[in-house]
Order: C-alpha cells, then sequence, then structure tokens
C-alpha cells in the first residue's frame, strides 16, 4: 500500500472510532484501492471501525457497491459473535461465582464496552483472570463439569465453551521479569477496592481498576511488539480506554505505576503514536510525552506485523522452523529484542527465558 493510501486508511479508521470528521481525497478511489483496504482491515482485525466511518462519507467517497454488501454481511457475523461472546461471559461468569470463584473480565468484551459500537470490535477470545486462589479453583471446576482443557505457556489455560475460546490466566498482568512479581501483587491489593463493574447480558461483571487495566491492556500490547508484533486494533483499545476513564485515573500515580514496572519509556512512545496516529487527544493522555520521541518505526512494524505477526508479508516466502509458531521466527524475535531492549529492558531480557520456562516446566499438571 503506497503512502497516500495508507493516510486515507487512518483516515478512516480515526472516522470510525471517533465517530467524527471527514474523508479528504486528492483523487477519486478506484475498486482496487478499496480492495486493498478491506485487506489491510481484515490484516489489522479492525473491519468493524472502518465499516463505523461510512455514514460519515460522502456519496462518491464509499466503497463499490458490491464491497459494501460483503463488508455488511462480515459487520453482521461480528455483531452475531459478540453476542454470543456477551451470553457465555454471562453464563459462566454466575456459575464461577456461585461456586465462590471471582474471576475478573480481561481485554476483549470488557475493552469493547468502551467503544462507540462495542459490538464492531472483534474479540478473538474471553480472557479471566482471578481473584486470590481463583485460578487453581477454576482449574477444578473445569474438571468437575468435564470440560476438556490445556494447560499452556504463559501461566495459563484454555478450552472451547459453545463455540466460543476462553483463556483463564493465572497471571493478572503480561509481565515476564520475575523482578515486579511482589510491585504487582502490592498493586492488586492496593486498588483492589477500585474494581469496576460493567452489565452483560444483565450480570455485573467485574473489570480491573482503570489504572490497573491501562497497565493491563497495555503490557499485553508491549509482549506482542517484543515478540512477533501486533495489529491496530489493540492499539484503538488503549486509546478508547484512556479517553474514557482519563477522568477517573489518579495521573501521578499511573505514571509512578508505569515507571515501577520498568516501561515508562515505552509508554511514552505508546502515547506518542496514539495522539499522532489513532487520533487520541492529547489531553487525554495522563501526563506528557517528550516530543522529540520517533516513533515511525514503531508503526511500521504494527503496520507490516498485523494480528499477532501472522500476515506478515514481509516474511511470506520464508520457512517455518520446527519448534518456532513463524515463518523465520529466530531472526523476528531478535530484530524486536533489539528494537525494543533500550525502552523495556527487563521485559525484553526476560521474555525468552519465561517463556521457556512457562512452556516446558511451568505448566500445571494432575
Amino acid at each position: 500500500m503506497n503512502k497516500q493510501l495508507k493516510d486515507i486508511f487512518f483516515q478512516l479508521l480515526r472516522i470510525g472510532l471517533w465517530g467524527e470528521g471527514s474523508l479528504s481525497l486528492d483523487r477519486t478511489m478506484t475498486d482496487e484501492d478499496w480492495n486493498k483496504i478491506h485487506r489491510y482491515a481484515i490484516n489489522h482485525t479492525i473491519e468493524g471501525l472502518i465499516y463505523d466511518s461510512f455514514p460519515f462519507l460522502e456519496e462518491t467517497q464509499l466503497p463499490p457497491q458490491s464491497l459494501r454488501l460483503k463488508w455488511a454481511v462480515r459487520v453482521d457475523q461480528i455483531e452475531r459473535h459478540n453476542a454470543k461472546m456477551n451470553s457465555v461471559i454471562a453464563e459462566q461468569f454466575t456459575a464461577f461465582s456461585a461456586n465462590g470463584i471471582r474471576p475478573i473480565l480481561q481485554k476483549g468484551q470488557g475493552v469493547a464496552s468502551y467503544y462507540r459500537i462495542p459490538n464492531h470490535r472483534i474479540s478473538g477470545d474471553i480472557d479471566f483472570c482471578f481473584e486470590n486462589d481463583g485460578y487453581a479453583k477454576a482449574r477444578t471446576f473445569l474438571k468437575e463439569k468435564q470440560i476438556i482443557f490445556q494447560d499452556t505457556a504463559g501461566f495459563s489455560l484454555d478450552y472451547n465453551f459453545k463455540g466460543i475460546h476462553i483463556e483463564h490466566h493465572k497471571r493478572t498482568f503480561d509481565f515476564r521479569s520475575p523482578l515486579k512479581k511482589n510491585y504487582l501483587k502490592k498493586l492488586l491489593k492496593e486498588y483492589e477496592g477500585a474494581k469496576q463493574q460493567i452489565t452483560i447480558d444483565g450480570i455485573p461483571v467485574r473489570l480491573l481498576a482503570p489504572e490497573l487495566q491501562l497497565l493491563q491492556v497495555n503490557v499485553h500490547i508491549l509482549k506482542h511488539l517484543i515478540t512477533y508484533g501486533i495489529g491496530l486494533r489493540q492499539f484503538c483499545d488503549s486509546a478508547r480506554l484512556y479517553y474514557i476513564v482519563s477522568s477517573q485515573i489518579n495521573n501521578n500515580a499511573l505514571q509512578d505505576i508505569y515507571k515501577g514496572t520498568g516501561i515508562l519509556k515505552w509508554i511514552h512512545l505508546l502515547h506518542k503514536l496514539l495522539v499522532e496516529n489513532i487520533g487520541l487527544p492529547k489531553s487525554k493522555l495522563p501526563f506528557p510525552y517528550p516530543e522529540h520521541l520517533e516513533t515511525d518505526w514503531m508503526l511500521d512494524e504494527v503496520w507490516y506485523s498485523g494480528n499477532f505477526g501472522f500476515n506478515d508479508e514481509r516474511f511470506a516466502n520464508s520457512k517455518t522452523p520446527t519448534v518456532f509458531a513463524r515463518p523465520d521466527s529466530p531472526k523476528r524475535l531478535w530484530q524486536n529484542f533489539k528494537r525494543y531492549v533500550k525502552y523495556a529492558p527487563e521485559e525484553a531480557i526476560a521474555f525468552p527465558l519465561m517463556h521457556t520456562y512457562s512452556k516446558f516446566l511451568g505448566k500445571d499438571s494432575d
């Protein structure tokens, strides 16, 4: 995609995400232009957001009718899937709670509630973490209900329930450095009384406190940047979260949290990208970032890697090693390590060590 069409893509994304603005074009878009935009929207799992920009376009700016119809069908599928996910969340939350288990909804549908049109955000799966010893209790509960699950790398387990993929996480945050374990426990205890609730299918569902939600969402982005990359959807999550909760958070405390977890330098990069490329008003940030920061390199990596790096066209013809999940994995992991070690050194260094441990030695077993 050339620079001009890429600029149009980001215009459409911002219009759909924030529900305002108009599309500025120097020329009429061709069918091929729209097909490229559609393909990249799929790669970044933001078809719903681009679709939400259409009501703000002039008639002559809209995609061809055949593509609009195809797009509308896809958005209808997204809405149906989200409705099914919400039903499963409500059912599981009720069942867990009835058995003395206190789950907390992470990412996904929890973050979707902060969007302008929540059911147009694509959610891949349902993520739960738990209070106290809830992870172990939930694991036992699954066995009692004869729900087949598998323990996975990253101190988690996953399974399918009524056609929806679900993950349970032993750790609330995606930090890999073991040096942060005590600090993160302290944070959870400090913000225990500040948890929020949203209503899903008539059931009140717990979310983390806003400061910790931001930490959780943002470190999840960093985790994937350090490995194979991540798409624009998660950056939209961060932007919408800041936009909605900016008046609820303690700005100084949040800055101290980022500093205490060792990711403040990277957070500055994230903030600048959210403002300059995703359209988050600078006034919604909790603290300023250094203006001299260069973020184009990070945006380029996000742009090419797409959704978790699965369809990175730069590696389309590369071979996938037996012990890795992506083509050219060693090269990609080494490149991303070099990119991010200066901004989040503990996380970049700890990732390969803790990932290996969690994959081979850190899994639960019966």
